[in-house]
């Protein structure tokens, strides 16, 4: 059989499960759009969460950054891919999570790979929770190191299988905040259990906006995970911690050694939207992304809310339904979440309004054979 015959049988394979994947093209600069054949509709599927990809100073930033150094780093940041640019951002970022150092990566998923690849080879154990990101776990496949899957944010478990680990070097990783739940890691827990073990504690710190840090154990060791692309509004990923571990990556990290450096106009659109991050009208951002979460599902850690429906098939028509309404929710399935678990996934932004939102939680409530009791018709305040 040729590789064309090859392909197109895993493709029908693909078809047959009812799995099909397409990209849809979003015309769009915030969270308004137009998606073709079906006209303007509002986006409730992106990880831009405070909105910051259309800020004024983050949008000057990138086109400053252009003009001054063109629209690529042209190599490796070990050869002459290193901008000025590069540095500033890796001073603010390690400033920002309290920590000795930290290095920039093309993208955020490029970080995972590149750490957990040099920290955790042969002779370490790995502790990763079960529903961490496919970076973490591709990360882990790369590090030939033992990896054993602790129960979703289960202490104890996470304890067993550390107790076995015995004298040699042991890491725990996890998700923050969890990508498709939107749920967090008991940091403060898990912190405790590697201060007491001697274990890295790796945390990927992606989707972190709405103040979910946990204080961490005295004496742990933590390396922090980041993305530039979701609460910066850019591109890349990080990762911040103790300057030996932010030396050995430098200098060790396939991921980071062998691939082009960031541009120029994504690294500064980072830094400029860190300085928004930190400063008052940051808070702000967050205190209306907050009132947003809380008017879909009170008290929900973050601004992931999933809607569990079941069913692949539920799920897909449920994300037809809001689109009709000209609402663009994804349909999450099998296999990046269980089965049985297919679900929409709503991502809510502090560039969404009130009444955008209110209008969401009313057709999410009003949504056929949900598995999820949590949406409920809002009242206008």
């Amino acid at each position: 059989m040729s590789w064309v015959g090859w392909a197109n049988g895993e493709l029908d394979t693909i078809r047959a499960q009812g799995r099909w994947r397409s990209t849809v093209s979003f015309d769009a600069c915030g969270p308004v759009g137009t998606v073709a054949a079906r006209g303007s509709v509002t986006s409730f599927a992106s990880n831009d969460y405070l909105g910051l990809t259309s800020h004024p100073a983050v949008i000057a930033a990138a086109h400053a950054a252009i003009d001054r150094w063109g629209t690529g780093s042209t190599a490796s940041r070990l050869i002459v891919g290193t901008r000025p640019i590069h540095a500033q951002l890796e001073a603010a970022l390690a400033a920002w999570k309290a920590t000795e150092a930290a290095l920039v990566f093309s993208t955020g998923y490029s970080a995972n790979l590149g750490l957990l690849a040099t920290l955790a080879g042969p002779g370490v154990r790995v502790v990763s929770d079960e529903l961490n990101h496919a970076s973490i776990i591709d990360g882990c496949r790369l590090a030939r190191a033992e990896v054993l899957v602790a129960r979703h944010n289960d202490l104890d478990h996470v304890a067993q299988l550390l107790a076995g680990a015995g004298r040699g070097r042991a890491i725990v990783v996890t998700d923050s905040v969890f990508s498709m739940d939107g749920d967090i890691a008991d940091v403060t827990g898990l912190s405790e259990l590697c201060a007491a073990t001697g274990s890295l504690l790796v945390l990927d710190e992606a989707h972190v906006v709405l103040g979910t840090d946990q204080p961490v154990a005295h004496g742990a060791e933590v390396v922090r995970v980041g993305t530039l692309s979701k609460t910066l509004g850019a591109l890349g990923g990080f990762v911040a911690g103790p300057g030996p571990i932010i030396d050995l990556l430098r200098n060790r990290a396939r991921s980071f050694i062998f691939t082009t450096a960031p541009s120029p106009a994504d690294t500064a659109a980072a830094l400029a939207a860190l300085t928004v991050v930190r400063s008052a009208e940051g808070e702000s951002l967050r205190r209306h992304l907050r009132a947003l979460v809380d008017r879909v599902r009170p008290g929900h850690p973050s601004p992931i809310v999933p809607v569990v429906l079941g069913s692949e098939e539920r799920a897909l028509h449920a994300a037809e339904a809001l689109l009709e309404q000209g609402m663009l929710v994804p349909a999450i399935r099998p296999p990046t979440v269980a089965p049985g678990t297919s679900r929409l996934r709503v991502a809510l932004c502090a560039a969404h309004t009130f009444e955008q939102v209110d209008a969401l939680a009313r057709a999410l409530a009003d949504l056929p054979g949900s598995l999820d009791t949590t949406i409920r018709p809002l009242e206008t305040p």
